[in-house]
């Protein structure tokens, strides 16, 4: 992670006009198709784990990803990852950053590991030298979306599912995208989303 000069890269014109906004962050909702999941889901992988997957894959694959306005500064990461909050042992949640690792297997052992970790010791784990999407899952029920709140101090890009349903033979899942309008425009988000769904899609090969 090292600071940058926001005027010499891609976003310069963002910086300009959305880093003093009050609430720069932008939300998008899409409908996921995770049927290609199931059948990993069948064989005893989470699907947590493997949405966080699909979503680490995408997020590595776009530039976007590697800036991050963090007060009034950009920050540029060399790696990338995801956060996931963990429901703890004595019924409070903590943060748990997870680094992207391109082999599902060692993304899986890199998730239990880490989550478990976070589980027993109630303790955050984070890894400030990678840029963490954020995810937060709430599969217990069933929503059409949620926009996250904007504290100024948390601006990672973040995603919200609940509960998937099954519609027509296919099993969906509706998703909320939030991210800070420095780091990306509404094309690149929609473009982060499509490559989500491709990863996914990809899984059934």
């Amino acid at each position: 992670m090292r600071e940058v000069n926001p005027m010499e890269t891609a976003r310069a014109q963002s910086w300009k006009l959305y880093i003093d906004a009050p609430m720069p962050m932008v939300t998008i909702f899409k409908t996921l198709d995770i049927s290609s999941l199931m059948k990993w889901k069948e064989k005893g992988y989470k699907l947590n784990m493997l949405l966080c997957y699909c979503i680490a894959r995408a997020a590595d694959a776009l530039p976007q990803f590697r800036l991050l306005p963090i007060g009034h500064k950009m920050m540029e990461y060399d790696r990338t990852g995801v956060n996931v909050i963990v429901a703890n042992r004595e019924g409070g949640i903590n943060s748990c950053d997870i680094p992207f690792l391109e082999n599902l297997d060692e993304f899986n052992r890199a998730y239990l590991e880490l989550t478990g970790k976070v589980r027993e010791t109630c303790q955050d784990y984070i890894m400030e030298d990678q840029m963490s999407t954020g995810t937060s899952s709430l599969v217990k029920y069933d929503i059409d979306g949620a926009v996250n709140m904007y504290s100024g101090i948390f601006n990672n890009p973040f995603c919200i599912w609940g509960r998937f349903r099954k519609e027509n033979g296919k099993m969906l899942l509706r998703i909320s995208f939030q991210f800070h309008h420095v780091q990306m425009d509404g094309m690149e988000a929609c473009k982060f989303l499509e490559k989500v769904q491709e990863y996914i899609d990809l899984m059934e090969e």
